[in-house]
């Protein structure tokens, strides 16, 4: 007999017990008064149960989990940040191994601010027991090859080879009610698993959020952060991110960046340490009731274009100020997210444009413009070691004369900044993107190479000073060496 208090506690298995009765007949009739309570064959459950574990089986030896040493505020009592006070921390979080060379995806927020990032393997993946005899064997030092702040994902790497991985699903996004694991490392525990379903598959969660998200109930709590959402073929569907609770724990309300803007975001981080989009050159805002109301809109939800920038694709396309957004290359745009979400995944820069206007439907044809890095032009992005100074955490680029036709300088020789990698984010240098270096304590700074050698040189607590240009002006940049 049933035991209908402990139900009463735990909805969840009520609503197990509920869908393995209409999933599974046999279930139903072994529950009737009079039958047997055992299922011919081993029981469909049992067969479900073993599919289920070789699923988790696959899957879990590609999820890593990732230490993460660094500097952050102090949480106060109301458990926002109190910035006065900066502490040394240590922070736990997920990754999916997405090329069995060692590359690793996981979310931006969780090596913010590192100094150290270290990746621990599962057991099975390190050799068996290997860990477990007391070796170093699956622990891996790992340095940063990019992260994107828009859409919470960063590109770690980690010296391997051969090493298991799973495919970032990016031609369609799962379907609403799809059966989805999440696996990560919550609260520090490796290799969990947990069950649930796509609850929605665009989820907005403010009005001018960028992002559209994956919801799902299945249970995801601080540490998973990082890790993979696949479905029931083992792909990955989406990178849980963040949670709604009150508790601090789950409350079925979890969030994943969908897989293909998270392949997107990866195949630029992985390229060029950075990430290029199509850009239609327009402002635009998601539409509430009451800026309907005002503008005398058609729709009271949506996006509105706010401004159409002069020169650009969008004005030269015939976009107007006002015109609300219906669709981007057949993609549905219901939300400000879902036109970012359609600007990241274009195939082409050639974006057919749909439009409201006074009640029309107009379909324009917009040749969109990728944000290129200045850089892209000059750096060989197949082979990053050549650009990377690890001890800042730059990548830099050697003036030479293909550089000094694109980019104007006073000082006609130095290391452009191309990028940061966060190799060295615990050190605050103050380097920017586009500044360029000529000199380092006074000594002249003319390639890469002589920039590795010169921070080479310094120990720990030395002084370094930068000389660099910025924008047409000369300027020091000062820090100690840790």
């Amino acid at each position: 007999m049933l035991d209908c208090q402990a139900l009463a506690r735990h909805p969840r298995r009520i609503l197990l017990l509920a869908a393995a009765a209409l999933l599974f007949p046999a279930f139903a009739r072994a529950a009737e008064p009079g039958s047997s309570a055992v299922v011919p064959g081993g029981g469909v459950l049992r067969q479900v149960s073993g599919a289920l574990s070789q699923l988790a089986a696959r899957v879990s030896p590609a999820v890593v989990q990732i230490l993460v040493t660094g500097y952050g505020p102090i949480p106060g009592e109301d458990g926002r940040a109190d910035t006065a006070y900066i502490v040394r921390q240590h922070g736990v979080g997920s990754g999916v191994i997405v090329d069995p060379t060692g590359y690793i995806v996981t979310n931006a927020h969780v090596v913010r601010g590192a100094q150290r990032i270290v990746v621990v393997l599962p057991a099975a993946t390190a050799g068996g027991t290997a860990r477990q005899a007391g070796t170093r064997k699956g622990v891996y030092e790992a340095r940063v090859v990019g992260t994107h702040a828009d859409s919470d994902v960063a590109v770690l790497k980690i010296e391997g080879a051969g090493l298991p991985a799973l495919a970032l699903r990016d031609n369609a996004l799962p379907k609403q009610g799809e059966l989805v694991f999440a696996i990560g490392s919550p609260q520090g525990l490796a290799s969990s698993v947990t069950l649930g379903v796509i609850s929605a598959t665009s989820r907005q969660t403010e009005i001018d959020a960028p992002m559209l998200f994956i919801q799902t109930d299945a249970p995801i709590n601080p540490g998973n952060s990082g890790g993979p959402l696949v479905n029931a073929d083992g792909e990955v569907v989406g990178i849980n991110t963040f949670i709604l609770t009150r508790s601090g724990g789950s409350q079925g309300l979890g969030f994943a960046i969908p897989a293909p803007v998270v392949r997107f975001v990866y195949d630029g981080l992985r390229k060029r340490g950075h990430v290029n989009r199509v850009e239609l050159g327009i402002s635009a805002q998601g539409i509430t009731p009451v800026l309907a109301s005002g503008l005398g809109l058609e729709r009271d939800w949506g996006v509105v274009i706010s401004d159409v920038m002069p020169g650009g694709p969008a004005e030269d396309a015939g976009l107007r100020e006002g015109d609300i957004v219906d669709a981007v290359d057949g993609r549905q745009i219901d939300s400000l997210s879902g036109l970012t979400t359609a600007e990241y995944v274009a195939k082409d820069t050639n974006l057919e444009v749909r439009v409201l206007r006074g009640g029309q439907q107009m379909r324009l044809q917009v040749r969109g413009v990728e944000n290129h890095h200045p850089m892209d032009e000059v750096v060989d992005y197949g082979s990053l070691e050549k650009h990377l100074v690890r001890r800042l955490g730059i990548l830099g680029i050697e003036v030479d004369d293909k550089v000094r036709q694109l980019v104007h300088l006073r000082k006609p020789s130095g290391v452009i900044v191309a990028g940061r990698t966060l190799d060295a984010s615990g050190l605050d240098t103050g380097l920017q993107p586009g500044d360029t270096i000529h000199a380092l304590n006074r000594l002249p700074i003319e390639s890469v190479e002589d920039l590795r050698r010169a921070v080479k040189d310094r120990k720990g607590g030395e002084p370094v000073v930068l000389h660099v240009e910025r924008e047409g002006r000369f300027r020091y940049l000062f820090f100690e060496t840790e």
